[in-house]
């Protein structure tokens, strides 16, 4: 069947070639009606502040410019929380929270007028003192902006007692920038009575939908959210494309014209959130084997002026400050710390990197004190079967493949040859110095929010034997609608081709969970399948009735009705010519999880998704640049839908990840501006960054226990973990140094900068 693009082969990417070809539409392509209007944001330059007067009177005067848009224009609810907390206005009443904060509106006949005009607004501000990280913000006496979390396990202080080793540090962990290739954009166009129609870049089409309700003050029968295709999300268009959404929309309806927002990078870049910056306390007592015998550690974190989804990210961060490794007693706490920054938000992995790096940090601390290879003590560590098998919120992990998965990896990538040659290379001296790391990945997946964890599908065949399928999720270059495609094409025995997946829109398929949590083919696929398993059951019913056969078997693109042929397409003109109903309706909803955060303990993970990675870097000891020579990588995803996708999927987190701990810098100025805000000044990973040797493979004899779509697992987050490979091997070239006695404690990103300050430091 592999000629049909079913699951298990390589079907291309269903956007590739569009891609390639300029023909795939976003947001920005949609054509503009007649009399279509253009927004832009006017933002403060303020960090904190109460507004004493906001004069608007040069931005009205601008030819071109129809109006303004202020907290005093809007009609439902000043509010676009992502979780209903009531703490992020459209627009601000009183009082600035940050610097790039939106405080209006402009609206105009072209976009490059109302950017100008909203240059002229005159907006007297009382200044007020401001914080801007989560240590100042803790001494300042700042709230969480949203509950901590605690998650504990065990006797912490009998476990430290015991231990014949003990750890203390603090390590600093970088955010980072979504840097999609498509900006945030929304496009509405208004309806008769309540009614509009937004054409936006959300990973949340549901949530736009009933923020913007929310903010029309109108039901969310009346607004329709729809998107063909994402430029990139990676979690930053889950909760803030809200405000876009809700600025277009409230502009429409008040003019009663087609209305864009898009803003340029810089104001892309300064006005929504991030990836959390962290500053992590950790303790760890160890015996002479280097067995941990006790964690304690707290997560502070930039979450920044306001909730958005700053509650579950913490959350996350201390659902995998274990990775892979069993701490007999733990405490873990977070502080998601209010900042006048930027609210942070949703970014690939969800908080779970910032905390399996200071995992891998404390092993690290705890190898270097003992004089042993690294990978040694992982390997002490990995959760076991029996008394070693529950993670610090009391889930049991059931599914541990890790040490298959790095024996094979050590193995392929010759680690043990290659780091004593590493090692010899180094004791000779010189200005250029190597490390490798081996480094596992165990992550979690399910919403941690229990009830995010279902998905619809909306199921068509028409009378000529081509199908439609419509599910929840978003496609924002994953390939996630491919993947479906494939999953239904199987179902009905016919080539991909014959299927064909329309635009998520919130007129089809109700109450989505936004394309998140790397759950989106698990969720969707699932409810594709019984959406096609419920019509299936009908055609069999009918073929059985007409034609009196046993089994009916559908493959190839026919029907086999015992020793009869149909082509698919005349057995489904037949059905319908004989009544059967060829549309349904599928919904899947994630079994066994539960999850108390009151108690901190519950089961929030369906299953797991592991992976390895091992990479090899160099460094330059005068100027502290360096590049990676060789990555070698296993991962597993059960069994893969496509194996072609997945691998893509593999590489790119690698990247992604590496570049968020290598050269990816957030800097704020002492006035809280943001001068990392262009390509100019924030730099990304570019084609020469990439491992000289970069071998990825899919770990292909794995297969999810648990009942996945076709025992496959998901692939979006967890491979992005595998760049900590990266940070490590660069930990070990720096320790070459001081002859690997001292851990060289770098903190994230490790940019040149910092390695040469290492690198000096543990030279004296």
């Amino acid at each position: 069947m592999a000629e049909f693009g079913h699951t298990g082969t390589d079907a291309k990417h269903d956007s590739a070639i569009k891609q390639v070809m300029g023909r795939a539409e976003y947001t920005d392509d949609i054509p503009e009606p007649v009399g279509t209007l253009h927004a832009y944001l006017g933002c403060s330059q303020v960090a904190h502040g109460t507004i004493k007067s906001m004069d608007l009177s040069a931005v009205l005067a601008v030819e071109g410019v129809i109006g303004v848009l202020t907290a005093a224009d809007i009609p439902g609810v000043n509010d676009v929380s992502a979780v209903h907390a009531g703490d992020e206005p459209v627009f601000p009443e009183r009082t600035v929270e940050f610097y790039g904060q939106p405080l209006f509106a402009v609206i105009a006949e072209s976009r490059d007028i109302a950017r100008r005009a909203a240059e002229r607004a005159k907006v007297d501000i009382d200044v007020l003192p401001h914080v801007l990280g989560p240590i100042d913000a803790i001494a300042a006496g700042y709230p969480d902006v949203t509950a901590p979390l605690t998650l504990e396990r065990g006797d912490v202080g009998k476990g430290f007692a015991k231990a014949a080793n003990r750890i203390t540090g603090q390590m600093a962990i970088g955010g980072q920038d979504h840097m999609y290739l498509e900006g945030h954009i929304s496009f509405a166009m208004p309806g008769e009575d309540d009614d509009v129609v937004i054409y936006a870049s959300t990973q949340h089409p549901t949530e736009a939908q009933m923020i913007v309700a929310q903010v029309l003050g109108v039901s969310a029968n009346s607004v329709v959210v729809n998107v063909r295709r994402m430029g990139g999300g990676f979690g930053g268009k889950e909760s803030q494309m809200n405000l876009f959404a809700a600025v277009a929309a409230m502009a429409a309806k008040k003019w009663n014209r087609p209305v864009k927002i898009r803003p340029d990078r810089d104001q892309d870049m300064s006005s929504t959130g991030k990836r959390h910056d962290f500053v992590a306390d950790y303790a760890v007592g160890f015996d002479e084997d280097g067995r941990i015998e006790a964690v304690e550690g707290q997560w502070a974190a930039r979450c920044g002026f306001a909730a958005d989804l700053s509650g579950p990210v913490t959350d996350r961060a201390l659902f995998h400050a274990d990775n892979a490794y069993f701490y007999p007693h733990v405490r873990l706490k977070s502080r998601p710390m209010k900042t006048n920054t930027v609210s942070n938000t949703a970014f690939r992995g969800f908080g779970g990197p910032q905390g399996v790096i200071v995992a891998e940090r404390m092993i690290e601390e705890i190898a270097y004190v003992l004089g042993k290879d690294t990978l040694d003590i992982r390997k002490a560590n990995f959760y076991g079967v029996g008394e070693r098998d529950v993670t610090p919120y009391h889930q049991k992990v059931e599914d541990n493949i890790l040490e298959q998965l790095i024996g094979e990896l050590e193995d392929t990538s010759e680690y043990r040859k290659r780091r004593e040659e590493i090692i010899a290379f180094n004791a000779k001296g010189g200005i250029l110095r190597r490390g490798i790391a081996l480094t596992p990945v165990k992550f979690g997946i399910s919403f941690t929010a229990t009830w995010y964890n279902q998905a619809g599908a909306l199921l068509h065949i028409y009378k000529d034997g081509s199908l439609m399928i419509n599910h929840g999720g978003t496609e924002m270059g994953q390939g996630l609608n491919t993947k479906i495609a494939q999953i239904v094409a199987e179902a009905f025995g016919v080539s991909l081709e014959a299927v064909k997946i329309t635009k998520t829109t919130t007129e089809k398929v109700p109450n989505t969970s936004a394309t998140a949590a790397s759950s989106g083919t698990d969720l969707n696929g699932m409810a594709a399948l019984d959406a096609c398993e419920q019509i299936k059951a009908r055609l069999i019913d009918y073929a059985r009735e007409k034609w009196g056969v046993g089994e009916v078997c559908f493959e190839c693109g026919n029907v086999l009705l015992g020793d009869k042929v149909f082509g698919f397409k005349e057995f489904i003109a037949g059905a319908y010519m004989d009544r059967v109903q060829l549309s349904a309706t599928g919904f899947y909803k994630t079994p066994e999880i539960h999850w108390d955060r009151a108690t901190g303990k519950g089961q929030p993970f369906f299953y797991f998704a592991y992976g390895a990675s091992c990479s090899e870097v160099e460094i330059d000891t005068l100027t502290g640049e360096y590049r990676v020579t060789r990555a070698d990588i296993l991962h597993d995803v059960g069994r893969s839908l496509n194996p072609a996708i997945d691998r893509g999927q593999v590489e790119g987190a690698f990247i992604q990840g590496m570049g968020w701990l290598t050269t990816e810098e957030l800097w704020w100025d002492d006035k809280g501006q943001l001068r990392t805000h262009a390509p100019s000044t924030y730099k990304i990973p570019l084609a020469s960054d990439k491992p000289r040797h970069f071998d990825v493979r899919l770990a292909e004899w794995s297969e999810n226990p648990k009942r996945t779509i076709k025992r496959s697992k998901a692939v979006g987050e967890p491979p992005f973990m595998l760049g900590i490979s990266v940070f490590e091997a660069i930990g070990h070239a720096v320790a070459s140094v001081a002859d690997y006695k001292e851990c060289p404690r770098l903190d994230a990103p490790a940019t040149p900068e910092r390695v040469l300050m290492a690198i000096e430091r543990l030279k004296r």
